[in-house]
């Protein structure tokens, strides 16, 4: 029998911020509204490497935290990034299959880039085709702040036909990060906040939009269900 599509529940990997952790983001993410936390198969991953440095959450949220990748000061060096790719992969094969991801932060600059590299096939060639994205403070490698990591060098080369949903916090540094990466995709669905550099929460216009998004990703064909 086929699965109602209103009730199916889409499979998501959240990749969390720079030195933060998955249950930093999780904590964030399930401040959202009930009737959307419950459409929403949330995983939440930890990086693999630990923080080499001091995080913006400390005494705010407990260690322990981590990161995807390290960069230098300007950004046009990265370390780890091949085996940063490696470990998603890895992971989404041995705890797949996922629908789509979703980003924060350094976690959203990754997932934005990650469509453009699988279908270039230099990342995910193990896994299914990412269907969709929910970038929350994101940024485009290769943009105004962020080189381009060697891998990633073709990632943007072109529009970006997977359905996304963007985060855009007025007070957020990466505010005009965030537009640019908006801009690299076809037909952008896009929450513009009042807030900052966070995971905001849903005020009436971004939930109806929010539920719409997900209306919208309900309707793509998933692998990650009838496995048996």
């Amino acid at each position: 029998m086929m699965e109602d599509q209103s009730e199916k529940k889409v499979r998501i990997l959240c990749l969390h911020g720079f030195r933060t952790s998955g249950e930093i983001l999780k904590r964030l993410v399930l401040r959202w509204p009930e009737n959307v936390i419950e459409k929403l198969d949330l995983v939440f991953l930890d990086a693999q490497f630990l923080a080499q440095g001091k995080s913006d959450v400390e005494g705010i949220f407990d260690p322990p935290y981590y990161e995807w990748f390290q960069a230098n000061q300007d950004f046009t060096e990265y370390r780890n990034f091949e085996e940063c790719l490696a470990y998603i992969e890895d992971y989404m094969v041995q705890n797949g299959p996922f629908d789509g991801l979703l980003g924060f932060s350094q976690g959203a600059i990754l997932a934005a880039a990650l469509p453009g590299m699988q279908a270039e096939g230099v990342a995910l060639g193990k896994v299914s085709k990412i269907k969709f994205l929910i970038l929350i403070s994101g940024a485009k490698f290769g943009g105004k702040k962020f080189g381009m990591p060697k891998l990633a060098s073709n990632a943007f080369s072109k529009p970006i036909n997977c359905p996304s949903l963007h985060f855009i916090g007025e007070t957020d540094f990466l505010k005009s990060e965030s537009i640019d990466l908006a801009e690299a995709f076809v037909n952008p669905v896009v929450i513009h906040h009042p807030k900052g550099h966070t995971v905001p929460r849903l005020d009436d216009n971004s939930l109806a939009t929010m539920l719409s998004f997900i209306e919208t990703i309900q309707s793509i064909p998933s692998d990650a269900q009838g496995q048996t």
